[in-house]
């Protein structure tokens, strides 16, 4: 399986939550979900993304220790190893 890349997964994450109303010029690492008005049903639909296209299965209990992009990142690559 070929090595997933911090780079791979935000464009991927940026391009799942731009799908949810954000425009994806305003969503970086430092971005808060709250900010950017994503809720836990928009969360449920990028850790079924992520699970789908990585492998990497978020439960609930991590979808609450996220606040930003970064931290879903790098949580993502992380586990996807």
């Amino acid at each position: 399986m070929a090595t997933v890349t911090a780079d791979q997964v935000e464009t991927r994450v940026v391009e799942t939550l731009a799908s949810f109303g954000p425009d994806a010029s305003q969503i970086t690492r430092e971005s808060s979900f709250e900010e950017l008005d994503i809720d836990s049903l928009d969360l449920v639909e990028l850790a079924q993304v992520v699970e789908d296209e990585y492998g990497v299965v978020l439960k609930g209990e991590d979808m609450k220790e996220l606040k930003t992009v970064g931290d879903a990142v790098d949580m993502i690559v992380s586990r996807a190893g």
